[in-house]
């Protein structure tokens, strides 16, 4: 097979350069931008990125490895199953993730600045492992494509592997270019979600109210769950990121408003202690 005569077009590449400069820019401005305004601490950032990485990338995957095998494939690939249960698992092992490393690691500087700080680590490094490192491993294989050296791609390679990387690599040259935009600026959301569910799982520890917490555990399971309903049910990658948008929006701004008045909370008490 002549992978020599691929082409990505440009439009596609910049696209995937543009979710690129997203999918690690956001994370990296919006650390430092929270980190000098508020003077929150870089550590909690990487906290929030490790939770991610410990919980989400490495726990969570080895449960669903498990599921898989005693469930089997059909029924994991059930829409019902499948939105269920992901929503569930995700929402499960983030939140507690969330919820066990700041009650653990977090007791002597758990305010609620930290844990936005940690929202946009948490977030921030599923941004760009996930999206940022795809982008690269994409504009890299552009690139060969491009210089004509596309066989490189199959060297050593039988047929049926050639045919299974053609399947795999296809979406470069024959997809709309917007579709790999989406990935990025899906990201813009997703992070927000993030960080909004941080703060909610640091007002559960801080108020000892456990419910918030299995509230963020629902309010993850059902947005997971939702999406996969709806890019199941309706192919459209523009339905979902229109739900994935409108769901953290309305997120962001109750959380906006529950971080405006801890502050005057905070405010009162100190008024009153004064005054005492």
């Amino acid at each position: 097979m002549d992978f020599s005569k691929y082409r990505v077009p440009g439009a596609t590449i910049g696209c995937i350069f543009i979710s690129l400069v997203i999918a690690f820019g956001l994370p990296i401005v919006l650390s430092i931008v929270w980190g000098k305004k508020t003077r929150s601490k870089a550590s909690s950032f990487w906290i929030g990125a490790g939770t991610f990485v410990v919980f989400a990338l490495i726990l969570e995957s080895i449960v669903h490895n498990i599921v898989l095998k005693a469930v089997g494939t059909e029924t994991f690939n059930s829409l019902a199953f499948y939105a269920i249960y992901g929503g569930l698992a995700a929402g499960l092992f983030e939140e507690t993730g969330r919820f066990l490393v700041m009650k653990l690691f977090m007791k002597k500087n758990l305010t609620k600045k930290e844990s936005i700080m940690f929202g946009i680590g948490h977030g921030g490094i599923e941004s760009i492992l996930l999206v940022g490192f795809t982008c690269i491993s994409n504009l890299a294989t552009a690139y060969i494509l491009n210089s004509g050296m596309g066989n490189l791609l199959t060297t050593g390679l039988n047929n049926g592997k050639e045919i299974e990387l053609v399947t795999q690599l296809s979406p470069l040259w024959n997809s709309s270019p917007a579709i790999f935009l989406v990935s990025g600026l899906e990201r813009i959301p997703a992070i927000a979600f993030h960080i909004c569910a941080s703060y909610l799982v640091y007002r559960a520890i801080k108020d000892k109210k456990i419910y918030l917490y299995f509230l963020a555990i629902l309010l993850h399971a059902l947005m997971d769950g939702v999406m996969a309903v709806i890019l199941r049910t309706t192919n459209s990658t523009l339905f979902t990121e229109i739900f994935i948008a409108l769901f953290s929006l309305i997120f962001v701004i109750f959380t906006i408003k529950a971080y405006r008045k801890e502050k005057e909370e905070t405010a009162s008490l100190e008024q009153m202690a004064s005054v005492e």
